[in-house]
């Protein structure tokens, strides 16, 4: 990492990305784990926080558990690419911006509550832009989850694959729900009672706010419950989106297989966007520096049987928790 971290802080970014407590009292839980009191693990984070190298402490959602949610592509001339790019960091459903090393130069991932305002948000971009759109929706997950062990390099901090199958729709959410999701979109207030402060804001208590908590980890709605790093500033700035054009009945198996090289944070298949566009297998791959990438992406294309296209990233225009949820129930 690029900056020296206490003890302390670093057992906080690193071994609690995920089973963050469920308790009322959830930082006070925690400092018995790591043997400091509530305060100190509050200040610590905030600390961490001020310092960029938390995002939030909260939810990460399934993809399609959720909402609507697409990958998507414009060629920008180069001339306008930070006017591009503006334009497309400043909607709200857009939650990473990055531009690539491609004729396709800025990808950008669009969340929303359902598919007709995805839809919409991509033609609002294209119209603004002037720049056609590719959206590549996602087919299958083989791994997604973007926690990273941080003792080494940067390689998620669970590793969990799975033979592909069709996601179930997204669940018609109450009102009262619908309230919670969209406040818990911003992370949890780094106060004693974060849940009830959560409560507070959606009209619920906090042992509602637990009880929906944990169901909707349960369910698979919430992915994992925990720190979310950010990955640049913990010093892995190289970032390749690695992708293959594979026979649609190999796939899912490579896939599968790709998925469990330790160093992919994540793999998974979208759909083709022809005839600009026919890669249909993408993994993504973090580390230090290129040199520390490369030898991964010559592993995944000699595993695929397949030269992949390699597409490392230049800037990071925007990166934050996916929105799903803003503006409902209310």
């Amino acid at each position: 990492m690029d900056a020296p971290y206490s003890p302390l802080e670093f057992s906080l970014l690193n071994d609690w990305q995920r089973n963050f407590p469920f308790q009322p009292q959830p930082f006070a839980a925690l400092g018995v784990k790591v043997d400091a009191g509530e305060t100190v693990v509050i200040a610590t984070l905030q600390r961490l926080q001020q310092r960029g190298a938390i995002s939030r402490l909260g939810a990460v959602f399934a993809p399609r558990r959720a909402g609507a949610g697409t990958l998507a592509a414009l060629a920008v001339p180069p001339q306008r690419l930070e006017e591009v790019a503006a334009l497309v960091s400043a909607r709200p459903e857009v939650n990473h911006n990055y531009q690539r090393e491609h004729h396709w130069n800025l990808w950008f991932v669009v969340t929303a509550r359902d598919r007709s305002t995805l839809a919409a948000t991509l033609a609002a971009i294209e119209a603004d832009t002037g720049c056609p759109v590719l959206s590549m929706n996602l087919r299958h997950e083989y791994h997604i989850d973007l926690g990273f062990d941080l003792t080494a390099r940067a390689q998620p901090a669970h590793r969990d694959t799975e033979a592909p199958a069709e996601l179930p729709p997204a669940v018609a959410r109450s009102a009262e729900e619908l309230r919670l999701l969209a406040a818990l979109e911003d992370g949890l207030a780094l106060l004693p009672r974060p849940y009830a402060e959560l409560g507070a804001r959606c009209g619920l208590s906090e042992a509602a706010v637990l009880d929906y908590l944990a169901g909707w980890k349960n369910e698979g709605l919430i992915k994992r419950f925990g720190v979310v790093v950010r990955h640049h500033e913990m010093g892995y700035r190289a970032n390749a989106m690695v992708v293959f054009d594979l026979p649609d009945d190999a796939v899912d198996a490579i896939g599968i297989q790709l998925a469990r090289e330790p160093a992919v944070t994540l793999c998974y298949r979208r759909e083709r966007c022809l005839p600009h566009w026919s890669n249909n297998l993408y993994c993504m791959v973090h580390g230090r520096n290129r040199e520390e990438v490369e030898p991964v992406v010559a592993r995944l294309a000699a595993t695929a049987g397949v030269t992949p296209g390699v597409l490392f990233s230049v800037r990071r225009f925007k990166q934050c928790g996916a929105r799903y949820f803003a503006g409902a129930g209310r």
